[in-house]
């Protein structure tokens, strides 16, 4: 009985130990497994403040996205409000542009006006102011002629004082219309070779070359066309050696010298001429008594004389016709020189352009 009991024990104790293995067994794999699902634990862990990082910092972005949206809000509220003040603006712009393109046509109507008003001054200048000086010169040159021996010595000078009055006025009234035509006459521009142009006007003034004997020479004219109004340059060069004869010194043969060049200008320049640009230039120098340097700019003024009117005849329109005829050129034209030493004129006509004139 003990001997089956016991084996009865060892049998059940045989079976405990087994199950004890198998529980160990199962324990170890239980262990193995709680380790794997601890370091899964660890690693999601990981992750997860990982992950908290990234929203945390995905939310500073979305934050400072945020400020940069309000600013760019505000920034299109300010560009938004600029553009409503540019329109305003150009609103006003647009009503003060009709506005001056309506008094430019007022304006324009008036020139139109003022021009047709100027020829009937020139018409009456021509005709109606001339005629009564004519017949003042024609009579009172008929005194002289036929009642000269019925004259006191006063008298035969009061009326040669009248003839030579006259001569002025009507010498004036030529000189003004020339002006007024320099400013109202159409403008038609030519290409004019310039040595032609002025051996054309030295055939006009051969005269009073002759009488004073006078040597005009001319150097590179030849070479050089200009762009200009032909009529009005032939009066430009005719009213500058007429100047040169007019003021050459007594007992000494006037020398003109006419010469030209292509010359450009740099920013900063003596006579302020616009720079950047080619210009033609054209010089009449003279051995004649020449101008006072702070005067040189008054000779063009109308009406300006430098000299007695008994030393020097003219009206003192012949310089300011000049300047007007080289400004309608889109010119310059500069005086210099010293007394008793000449004068030289120097005009700039632009070369590089193919224009219409200014109004």
């Amino acid at each position: 009985m003990k001997i089956e009991t016991l084996i009865a024990a060892n049998a059940e104790l045989a079976f405990e130990i087994e199950e004890k293995a198998k529980r160990a067994a199962e324990l170890v794999v239980a262990n193995k497994e709680l380790a794997f699902q601890i370091e899964e634990k660890e690693k999601r862990a990981a992750e997860l403040v990982v992950a908290i990082k990234e929203l945390a910092y995905q939310n500073q972005e979305k934050e400072k996205r945020a400020a940069e949206l309000v600013v760019a809000n505000r920034e299109l509220a300010f560009q938004n409000e600029e553009k409503a003040k540019r329109a305003a603006e150009l609103l006003l712009a647009n009503k003060e542009l009709a506005y001056q393109n309506q008094e430019k046509e007022k304006r324009a109507i008036e020139l139109l006006r003022a021009n047709k008003e100027l020829e009937s001054f020139t018409y009456i200048s021509s005709h109606d102011l001339q005629e009564p000086l004519r017949k003042i010169q024609i009579f009172s040159g008929r005194i002289l002629t036929q009642e000269m021996d019925k004259l006191s010595e006063n008298g035969k000078h009061y009326f040669e004082r009248i003839q030579y009055s006259a001569l002025h006025m009507q010498n004036l009234i030529i000189d003004l219309l020339a002006y007024s035509r320099t400013s109202v006459s159409e403008r038609k521009f030519k290409k004019i070779n310039l040595e032609t142009l002025v051996k054309e006007v030295l055939v006009d003034v051969q005269e009073e070359l002759q009488e004073k004997n006078a040597i005009i020479d001319m150097s590179g004219l030849n070479e050089e066309h200009v762009n200009i109004i032909p009529f009005q340059f032939r009066q430009l060069m005719r009213n500058l050696i007429s100047n040169s004869l007019k003021f050459s010194k007594s007992h000494t043969a006037p020398h003109v010298i006419i010469k030209s060049r292509i010359i450009k200008f740099t920013e900063n320049n003596v006579n302020n001429i616009p720079p950047n640009r080619e210009y033609c230039q054209i010089s009449f120098s003279d051995n004649g008594i020449g101008i006072d340097s702070q005067y040189k700019d008054r000779i063009f003024e109308i009406f300006q004389q430098l000299h007695a009117k008994d030393a020097y005849s003219g009206t003192g329109m012949g310089l300011t016709i000049a300047k007007k005829i080289v400004e309608n050129h889109n010119g310059v034209i500069v005086a210099s020189g010293e007394l008793g030493q000449g004068t030289t004129f120097d005009v700039y006509i632009p070369n590089d352009q193919d224009f219409n004139p200014l109004p």
